[in-house]
């Protein structure tokens, strides 16, 4: 084996690794902005996430995946895949497989019945998402044919864990005193604030691997790419936090954290389809964008369709991931609308990232509507109050399990932050 091809596989594993931690990252955020009742149950979705998604994807998610192409539309399944020279890049995708199961976790916090959401987890990384994925990244995918770009997963990864969030939260339901009788919005605080910006910290830096590593090399062209990769992702995240940071401020008087982190997370989802083929201005616009735009949709989300989705998983993933990935069509340096390169990337990006969600929604919805009206998806409205960690997990916290659900036990929300709000 040569310098080179050892050096590329180094990378890809380190990178895997990275990405591996972002895991981590995910179990803070959600555990921030959710109660103390329920931060074992967050944590035991997102460990049971790698269990469960590492074993599905390598006994079959990752043939589906990347197999030799049938009709373009999933790859011919070997099971229980093994191929020495091929094991680092089952890691990397293993880990990615992960992540996006992981977006649909944060979004049905603190009610969703812990086995059902561990059987749809195995659907999900078994094939949901690697059958979208073999669309986009198989290079006999219908997606890649069409010259469909994505290159770390604004669409593969996160608009398939936002859309299907957003339908698992729907059929679910809010949580118990979320929505008033009267309609009204109610802040239900979460955990704590140093959680939830130390998992924004941790993913931020996972993101690096996520976006960086997809080069699936660092020698011959990639030497080149990997630090213009870097700096946009760093320059969109930055972006996406400080326009959420101005925008909620600005119309509410106040600096909303949650908001904030939300915004930074949008502007790494936005850019990861997109990181190779901009450049820093573009990364910086696409940034500030998905920023602003998860801002007015989590709001939207939350006051108008009354769809409670604890950490914006919908609007941070699937909303960001779809501009992201539309904003090629504009901003790609290589044939982007505003680099003389006409409309047919718009074009075919608008094709690709609304395909991916009606597949997000359509298969989500027949699943997780089985799994309701056979074993339930949802826990009872005693165990919701004692706390997941007691009811699901067996964990008694005396006091706290006791906790009582009722209208005067929770501030009005007056902002944004009635989603993301955390003490």
């Amino acid at each position: 084996m040569d310098i080179s091809n050892t050096l590329d596989i180094l990378w890809v594993i380190i990178a895997g690794i990275l990405v591996f931690f972002m895991q981590a990252g995910f179990t803070l955020l959600e555990a921030g902005f959710s109660r103390s009742k329920n931060t074992a149950n967050i944590a035991m979705k997102n460990i049971v996430d790698l269990f469960v998604g590492t074993i599905a994807f390598w006994i079959i998610g990752y043939s589906l995946m990347y197999g030799n192409s049938i009709s373009g539309f999933m790859g011919k399944v070997t099971l229980f895949y093994i191929e020495p020279n091929d094991m680092h890049n089952l890691f990397y995708q293993t880990v990615f497989c992960a992540t996006a199961a992981t977006i649909i976790s944060g979004a049905i916090a603190e009610r969703a019945k812990f086995s059902t959401y561990v059987i749809f987890t195995f659907v999900f990384t078994t094939f949901i998402y690697p059958i979208a994925g073999h669309w986009i990244w198989q290079t006999d995918g219908w997606l890649a044919q069409l010259g469909f770009v994505d290159f770390a997963g604004s669409t593969a990864v996160h608009v398939m864990g936002g859309f299907s969030a957003l339908i698992y939260a729907i059929l679910l339901g809010s949580r118990n005193g979320k929505y008033g009788k009267d309609g009204s919005v109610k802040t239900i605080i979460g955990y704590s604030k140093l959680f939830a910006v130390l998992g924004v910290f941790i993913l931020w830096m996972g993101w690096f691997g996520f976006n960086a590593g997809s080069t699936l090399a660092i020698t011959g062209e990639s030497t080149s790419m990997v630090p213009l990769i870097i700096l946009n992702t760093n320059l969109s995240a930055a972006a996406g936090g400080l326009f959420a940071l101005m925008v909620t401020w600005i119309k509410y008087k106040k600096a909303d954290i949650g908001m904030t982190l939300n915004g930074t997370l949008a502007g790494l989802v936005g850019i990861t389809a997109g990181c190779a083929v901009l450049d820093p201005l573009g990364a910086l616009i696409v940034g500030g964008v998905c920023g602003v735009s998860t801002s007015i949709c989590a709001e939207f989300v939350e006051k108008k369709l009354k769809v409670d989705d604890v950490v914006a998983s919908f609007s941070v993933h699937g909303i960001a991931g779809i501009l992201g990935t539309l904003l090629i069509g504009f901003f790609s340096t290589d044939n982007g609308v505003f680099y003389g390169g006409g409309f047919a990337q718009l074009t075919t990006q608008a094709i690709g990232a609304f395909s991916v969600a009606l597949w997000a929604i359509a298969i989500s919805f027949i699943v997780i509507s089985i799994l309701k009206y056979t074993v339930g998806i949802r826990v009872t409205l005693e165990q919701e109050i004692a706390g997941l960690d007691n009811s699901e997990h067996n964990l008694d916290y005396d006091n706290e399990g006791k906790e009582k659900v009722e209208e005067g036990e929770f501030e009005l929300s007056e902002t944004v932050s009635s989603k993301t709000l955390i003490s």
